[in-house]
């Protein structure tokens, strides 16, 4: 029985036009230059076109090609589904319009199949890619990896490029990890694997945007956004436990304990937060409250804010275990904070209410740097501890209406 090393998916959703002549693209590549073993999912979801019609056509006439229905749409929940009960050793996906071009198909999967990397991206922002679109994309995708990689500590270098692969037995640990359905679905997945010290192999790739593009850019930012957010708080409060995959276990400190510059960075983007949030709530209180007591009313709760956004996004550690410790510990180094404010407000005297907020600015920006040096080595510092195993679920079986397969092409 010949083991089936490669299932490559497209996602597909109205695309009547372009799927025939794409997957028969696709198809003639792997006979003619491909040296694995390969099959072409076209994953139809929730089409309201003629794409269904096509897809199983191709299925009856093409014999590295099924094709599989869903009867909802979303981009995540059709390669969820079809990966997590593909048989294939590695499970790749690509956009229908196949703006990469496909002699990068090789160096993504070769990487997975011998053992060297776990999932494989393609790249349009490294050196060497060669990029073709319009302005307004290009800025919307290197201002979204950029966002990425200051609040999430992402070292990938493109999460929306369609052309991606990953290793079986890697992707059943991951997916029932993962929430989205859409677009973002891209993101989460790669955002896990960093965590579970999975190794990430980037291909510089060739790609031409396609103009009759219909992703709506605005609704898609915006849910990016979503998703970022609540895998940002997930991972703040513990609630998403990923396994450690593959290498030592995580210190203490997380993946990026030793990475100063990337701990800065995420510790100055919270400190930033934390600064306007307790600016506005000392404003509110200072209608009701003097000045002293308003100033340790706000530095409360923004210290208590601060330490857990710091404890997972600064300094990677997740769970409840040793929490309240961490809290105790960064309440003393709010202590610090306080001991600093209150002190130049009452070196300060009587001044107006923007005297007030400008010293309290400066003397927070101070204790901001002595927090961050107290959180690096006193806080969460220590012996290091393996991270919570959990979170593994059992993958539940995908109720599709209907599939057309090898054994359906005589029908």
């Amino acid at each position: 029985m010949t083991v089936l090393q490669v299932d490559i998916v497209v996602p597909v959703r109205n695309e009547e036009r372009d799927l025939a002549p794409s997957v028969r693209r696709l198809a003639g590549y792997l006979r003619d230059s491909f040296p694995f073993t390969a099959r072409i999912t076209v994953a139809d979801n929730g089409s309201t076109d003629g794409t269904w019609a096509i897809a199983s056509r191709l299925a009856r006439e093409l014999p590295e090609v099924r094709a599989v229905r869903m009867e909802q749409p979303g981009r995540g929940r059709a390669l969820r589904a079809i990966w997590s009960q593909s048989d294939a050793e590695v499970l790749a996906y690509m956009d229908v319009d196949l703006s990469t071009d496909l002699n990068a198909l090789l160096p993504l999967v070769a990487p997975l199949l011998s053992g060297h990397s776990d999932l494989a991206i393609g790249t349009r922002l490294a050196r060497g890619s060669r990029v073709i679109r319009g302005p307004k994309r290009e800025l919307i995708s290197r201002g979204y990896n950029l966002l990425l990689r200051t609040l999430m500590g992402a070292r990938f270098s493109d999460a929306q490029c369609g052309f991606k692969a990953i290793r079986r037995d890697q992707a059943r640990a991951l997916l029932p990890l993962t929430k989205d359905t859409g677009w973002f679905f891209d993101t989460e997945l790669l955002l896990l694997a960093e965590r579970a010290g999975l190794r990430i192999h980037e291909i510089p790739v060739d790609w031409i945007d396609d103009l009759d593009s219909r992703v709506d850019i605005i609704a898609t930012a915006l849910a990016d956004l979503r998703g970022m957010a609540r895998l940002g708080a997930g991972f703040a409060r513990g609630t998403i436990a990923v396994p450690q995959l593959r290498g030592p276990a995580l210190a203490r400190g997380g993946r990026h304990a030793r990475n100063l510059p990337l701990q800065v960075a995420r510790f100055t983007v919270i400190g930033v937060a934390s600064t306007i949030a307790y600016v506005l709530l000392f404003l509110l209180l200072r209608t009701v409250l003097s000045a002293q007591a308003a100033n340790v009313a706000s530095l409360l709760v923004t210290a208590v804010a601060n330490t857990a956004a710091n404890r997972r996004l600064t300094f990677g550690i997740s769970g409840r275990s040793d929490a309240a410790r961490h809290q105790v510990k960064g309440l003393i180094a709010f202590g610090l904070g306080l001991a600093l404010t209150s002190g130049a407000l009452a070196a300060l005297g009587h001044a107006g209410r923007i005297a007030e907020v400008s010293v309290l600015v400066a003397a927070n920006l101070v204790a901001t740097v002595i927090r961050f040096l107290l959180y690096r080595h006193w806080v969460f510092g220590g012996p290091g501890r393996a991270p919570d195993p959990g979170g593994s679920q059992a993958i539940g079986t995908v109720h599709r209406s209907e599939m057309a397969t090898q054994g359906e092409r005589n029908s």
